[in-house]
């Protein structure tokens, strides 16, 4: 799934921003950045905004569906897209801190029949998106040549190792630079299945979900589970007004970097683990919040862009602010979450149309809260 980068200076990536967030925000401020979204009979958004781990402000806009109208509110599950790769580096750092794994482990080590070019591959490199592993999507694609996207089966995590097993070399070698890759979290979740010889998506259940009462949260499976309260994604019919319902595709069924379903409910749980450290703690959960870095240096795109990205977070700030985000695209879907720890402010947009941009809406709330900078903090 595709998710939109945000990168900025690294050396202003944990700039500090004084006192948390303390603007008096109403809601009409907050509903006016939402009010296109109101609608009885088209598919919309659910929003959350946590100040100092309270909630501040939760609703839902739109239906969860075209055949049953149904309002979307704080239970009804989205298919999160890379938003997901946060709860994959959490499994892996979990594995981590059970002494399961090492973050510098060859991939070699998990898959001894991986081709020479895996010995270079390091756990640490396939979270921070610096591995060098070819899309499996676009791999997918050209084996399935005029086909239609809805007629290419689709593939699973396993299909995904097995795609990236039947290359002779990566894109580029491991550690050199930098290319977001939805392979990499892939592979990462087959990893988890490896290391603790569980199901990922159980794993996932027994390790994060449950502990943390995220009741309704799961990886999708078609034809094993069921997502309950589940809202469709869909997409605009054309040009003329109207929906169309796009809620799966050749991908959809990948669990590793785009596959589970969550609800408002849930996922304040979840930013609540993160802010009282409940999961894994401060010290743990350090390497998430350490940018990727190159053998050369600081992580950077060809055009000398820096990026920001750590295990499952952009680490890029926002005006001055330290954020750590997450954005997730996918056929019918997008959601971010964007928090501000040093504000006490989390964001968190959830979308089953793919005509809006949530971290866009997002960061025009979090502007309501933080003004246009940190001085306006002190």
């Amino acid at each position: 799934m595709k998710t939109r980068f945000r990168f900025a200076p690294l050396a202003l990536a944990f700039a500090l921003c004084g006192s948390p967030a303390s603007a008096q925000v109403s809601s009409q401020q907050i509903e006016a950045v939402f009010s296109s979204l109101q609608s009885r009979n088209a598919p919309g958004a659910a929003v959350l905004i946590l100040r100092n781990g309270r909630r501040a402000f939760r609703r839902g806009y739109g239906v969860t569906d075209l055949r049953t109208l149904r309002k979307i509110d704080e239970h009804t599950n989205f298919r999160l897209a890379s938003f997901t790769k946060q709860f994959t580096a959490a499994c892996i750092m979990l594995l981590a801190r059970d002494g399961k794994l090492s973050y510098d482990n060859s991939l070699i080590k998990f898959f001894p029949e991986f081709p020479e070019y895996g010995k270079q591959i390091t756990v640490r490199s396939l979270l921070n998106h610096t591995s060098g592993l070819e899309d499996y999507g676009e791999i997918l694609m050209k084996q399935y040549p005029n086909t239609p996207p809805e007629k290419v089966p689709q593939i699973l995590d396993a299909g995904v190792l097995k795609l990236m097993e039947q290359q002779t070399s990566g894109k580029f070698p491991p550690g050199t630079k930098w290319e977001y890759s939805n392979s990499g979290y892939a592979v990462l979740a087959m990893i988890v299945e490896k290391v603790s010889g569980k199901p990922f998506g159980q794993f996932l259940q027994e390790r994060i979900f449950t502990p943390l009462k995220m009741k309704n949260t799961l990886a999708y499976e078609k034809g094993k589970n069921e997502a309950p309260h589940r809202a469709y994604g869909h997409s605009p019919k054309d040009k003329t007004g109207g929906w169309i319902e796009t809620d799966q595709s050749p991908t959809s069924a990948v669990l590793g970097d785009g596959g589970i379903y969550s609800s408002l409910d849930d996922l304040a749980k979840w930013d609540r683990a993160l802010r009282d450290h409940t999961l894994l703690s401060e010290a743990e959960m350090q390497p998430a919040l350490t940018p990727a870095q190159l053998k050369n240096g600081a992580a950077k795109l060809e055009d000398g862009t820096p990026v920001g990205y750590g295990f499952g977070w952009f680490l890029d700030p926002h005006k001055g602010h330290r954020r750590m985000s997450h954005d997730g695209g996918t056929i019918g879907f997008r959601t971010t979450i964007q928090r501000f720890p040093d504000d006490g402010l989390t964001v968190i947009v959830l979308a089953n149309r793919t005509d809006i941009n949530p971290e866009e809406l997002a960061l025009k709330v979090a502007d309501l809260y933080l003004g246009s900078g940190p001085e306006k903090q002190q």
